[in-house]
């Protein structure tokens, strides 16, 4: 092969070259045009394309001037295997003289390969996405010169357009299959039942062991093989049906957002958060706090808002959890296999892979970042795993909640720093700033020295700018939920953004104490969060008055009631967590897209005209589905703890279809009460063996990990079950995530939640009962207490609070008993002449109708906008001020 010319890397091929590409033909010989054409162009004895299969982590050969044809369709690869793959790994191009004797070097057989020597090969990148790798080829070893490698990634960049379309609508690979694909790469498909029931009918076994992971399971069936089922199921106007109305719902502009948010459009909301929690086969999340982070952006997405996610990526996520015979938790940690998410490396407005550093005294952190596709909006997931990074800093985000302060703070200077510049290298200026808890706090700061940079002015004036932009969101009235660091840990990590903001030590800590001067108080993230933001919120009515009260220092000479926290309570995202058989109910009682009105009060008046025999059916058949789940859980978990047979016989059986079912899961921590139900074992005993009107109770929750209160509570429930008075009527299930929780949810009759008042923020748990037709008996805590009327539900006690512990939980223990004893237990087992629980039923309605809409993610993320995220953005049309 004789050197690439010297000439203009701006006009690799010429317009008419490109032009002729797209004429006639068909896909593969559109790419077959594509390799010819660069071949010529670069004088190569080699040029091939190969395109990235449907699940992104596949390489097949697609066109070829120089290998054997043969290949062409067979030859695959994964991207963790040989030159090619390399390339798709590190979205990089890569040069290499001598190819055979490259480490990654792989020989492809049939290929007639072994007669080529040097390999030159680079990205195709199309509108920020991997398409696949143009690779040239030459019998003889060379050295690649820089301006060579610009040629090519330019040429490449030039017939991305093509290879494109040709990887869309390709032969090789079957229409079906590149339709389910689609579907799998979007978290979309999670929160629609048309796409969740055709991935669980391809094979429903594989489905529920593969943790309803589409990606894992069709990475398990080969194109013919997947071809074949769809035609033996009839399943291929389904797949069409589906891909049509995803692709309808990301084209569509007329949404709530495109009329209400427009300013957005430009400059979108960065919404940070430590957690994300979508699906259970995504397990970056621990609990409430990442599911209504997930929610959010759900909501986000339905609605039509310009948001983007900011995030870490944890390889191991949160501990699975494991009970032993003593029922004392256990904590696993098991990694996750990259390709098998729907995640695709981020490509920065370079048209490189992102890589963020963020500098601390000590050294560099590095982080690739992570796209995934949540509807209309992206979320972005920083992965401390790359090359570059002590071994300290490769697990900084392997694990969520994990380690130390030291540990703690490296991942919140990730978070805040690294994430905001991940924002900035995609091109994204957002014009608000949404901080979901103090874990994010950094990227203030951050946003501050980029202001100061752009626009070359000081840190008073930046600092006066940016916090208007910036919206805080706390979640917890717990002292021990607001993260605090020393000075010591705050200047290693914080002390070169502290030379470039122009802050002394003192100045810096400042901004995170209640008394910017004691120098005795540590850095708080909630105060960080609380000074360099102009809107604060608390997320339930309550929450507000609690956390006006726990803040009120930072703002001296205002009297409690002024303090700048207001509160948007939270809502859950009702087609996450609705059941499908009631979602069919809703369809024909509440009209054609109710759902699009699920924020609206006048969309839910018409539950009052749904049969009472059709709900209660409806309940009963959801009932009986968590049962069902129950009992093979409680099952599995024995079987592996090796216990006896009798008991695994015994466990087949337990519950019962007919018992009033309460259920209860949560985190246990000890202001939760897990355990207040069994103050008095007696009474307790009383109710559950009660024959006439039995209870039972179906448990689930983990303990921090370092949390043994905690853990002592959570043993305390799971040893109920080996109780021989009370065992049948209790069950503690293992491991709680989403899918866990989904089942809990759709089919209890009462939801219990009994924490201390006023320690729950809002919770949203029982948020997502009502949307199926359950009832919550709850302390008037969180966002219970601003919903209970005294008729769509059960209210423990009547608000009051003590100061004394002992007496507190007395009483609300006391309160719990007789309100199961007057008015649950009796209600539910007042049936007519049908066998319907007519007074029930009338409650159910209720409690559909009055909070379905109020306790709505829509509503809440309707809020957010509109009283947040478009003032903060200057898109109001009018704000008139009085002078004080």
């Amino acid at each position: 092969m004789t050197e690439l010319s010297e000439a203009s890397e701006t006009l690799v091929l010429t317009p008419g070259e490109i032009t002729s590409l797209f004429e006639g033909g068909k896909p593969g010989e559109t790419l077959m045009k594509v390799v010819a054409l660069i071949a010529s162009r670069f004088n190569a004895d080699v040029c091939s394309a190969y395109l990235l299969e449907p699940d992104r982590s596949n390489l097949v050969l697609a066109a070829t001037l120089g290998l054997h044809p043969r290949c062409i369709g067979k030859v695959r690869m994964a991207l963790s295997e040989g030159l090619t793959g390399l390339v798709a790994e590190q979205v990089m191009p890569v040069a290499v003289a001598d190819a055979p004797n490259h480490p990654r070097f792989k020989l492809i057989e049939d290929a007639e390969e072994n007669a080529f020597h040097s390999f030159l090969g680079v990205p195709i990148i199309d509108r920020g996405v991997l398409q696949g790798i143009l690779v040239i080829q030459t019998k003889d070893p060379r050295t690649f010169r820089d301006s060579e490698i610009r040629m090519l990634v330019e040429a490449a960049n030039q017939v991305a357009p093509v290879i494109s379309e040709a990887r869309t609508f390709e032969r090789f690979i079957a229409p079906t299959q590149e339709r389910l694909w689609s579907l799998a790469n979007n978290i979309w498909w999670s929160w629609d039942p048309d796409c969740i029931s055709l991935f669980r009918d391809l094979n429903p076994a594989r489905w529920s062991q593969l943790n309803q992971n589409p990606i894992a399971l069709l990475g398990e069936i080969p194109a013919e093989e997947l071809e074949r089922r769809a035609t033996e199921m009839m399943l291929h106007s389904r797949i069409n049906y589906c891909y049509r109305r995803q692709q309808e719902y990301l084209r569509a502009d007329q949404t709530w957002g495109a009329q209400n948010a427009g300013v957005l459009r430009t400059r979108p909301v960065g919404y940070f958060s430590a957690e994300f929690g979508l699906h259970e086969s995504l397990p970056i999340y621990s609990g409430g706090l990442g599911v209504l982070a997930g929610d959010h952006i759900k909501s986000a997405s339905d609605l039509g808002i310009p948001l983007i996610g900011v995030g870490l990526f944890y390889e191991q996520g949160y501990f699975r959890q494991r009970l032993d015979l003593e029922g004392w938790q256990r904590e696993e940690y098991i990694e996750s296999d990259i390709t098998q998410l729907p995640l695709q490396i981020a490509i920065g407005k370079s048209g490189e892979p992102i890589v963020v550093q963020v500098a601390t005294r000590t050294g560099s952190i590095r982080a690739k970042v992570w796209r995934l596709n949540v509807g209309r909006c992206d979320l972005l997931l920083l992965d401390s795993n790359v090359a570059g990074n002590d071994p300290e800093d490769r697990g900084l985000s392997s694990r969520l909640y994990g380690g130390n302060a030291r540990m703690r703070i490296r991942q919140e200077l990730l978070l805040g720093v690294g994430g905001y510049r991940a924002l900035r290298a995609m091109g994204i200026s957002p014009g608000v700033l949404h901080l979901n808890e103090g874990h994010s706090g950094f990227a203030v700061l951050e946003a501050i020295r980029a202001r100061m940079e752009d626009e070359g002015i000081d840190f008073k004036t930046a600092a006066s700018q940016v916090p208007r932009e910036v919206v805080f969101t706390t979640h917890t009235p717990v002292p021990a939920g607001h993260d605090r660091f020393d000075a010591d840990l705050i200047e290693e990590h914080l002390g070169p953004l502290r030379d470039q903001l122009g802050l002394s030590q003192e100045n810096l800590m400042g901004f995170g104490r209640v008394f910017s001067n004691d120098h005795q108080e540590t850095f708080c993230m909630t105060v960080l969060g609380l000074k360099l933001s102009r809107r604060a919120n608390a997320v339930s009515s309550l929450h507000g008055e609690v956390s006006r009260a726990m803040w009120w220092n930072l703002f001296p000479g205002k009297p409690e009631d002024a303090v700048p926290i207001g509160h948007v309570t939270n809502g859950v995202h009702v087609p996450s967590w609705l059941a499908p058989q009631m979602r069919r109910l809703y369809d024909r009682h509440l009209g054609v897209d109710w759902q699009k009105r699920g924020a609206n009060k006048s969309t839910w008046a018409s539950i009052e005209n749904i049969d009472d025999g059709e709900l209660w059916e409806t309940h009963l058949n959801l009932k009986s589905q968590l049962l069902d789940f129950t009992r093979h859980r409680a099952r599995e978990q024995a079987a592996r703890r090796g216990e006896s047979k009798e008991t695994l016989n015994r466990l087949e059986r337990v519950l019962s279809p007919d018992a009033l079912t309460i259920g209860f899961a949560r985190r246990f921590a000890t202001y939760k009460r897990a355990n207040l139900i069994l103050v008095d074992i007696q009474r307790l005993a009383s109710m559950v063996n009660d024959p006439k009107r039995p209870v039972q109770f179906v448990f689930a929750g983990k303990a921090h990990p370092h949390d043994e209160p905690g853990k002592t509570v959570l043993q305390q429930i799971a040893r109920m079950m080996r109780d021989t008075g009370l065992g049948d009527k209790f069950v503690f299930i293992e491991d709680y995530d989403i899918n866990v929780g989904r089942h809990l949810v759709q089919g209890v009759d009462v939801w219990l939640n009994n924490p201390r008042r006023p320690l729950e923020a809002s919770g949203t748990s029982g948020q997502k009962v009502v949307l199926n037709g359950g009832l919550n008996l709850s302390v008037l805590d969180g966002w219970w207490a601003e919903a209970y009327d005294g008729l769509n539900g059960f209210a423990i006690g009547s608000g009051r609070t003590h100061s004394n512990v002992e007496v507190h939980d007395k009483r609300d223990g006391e309160d719990l008993y007789r309100v199961l004893r007057d008015e649950v237990i009796p209600l539910y087992y007042q049936r007519d002449h049908d066998g319907l629980p007519r007074g029930w039923i009338q409650r159910m309605k209720r409690t559909i109708r009055t909070l379905g809409w109020r306790f709505n993610a829509d509503r809440m993320v309707i809020d957010y906008t509109q009283k947040c995220y478009v003032p903060a953005a200057g898109g109001t049309s009018s704000d008139i001020r009085m002078p004080a």
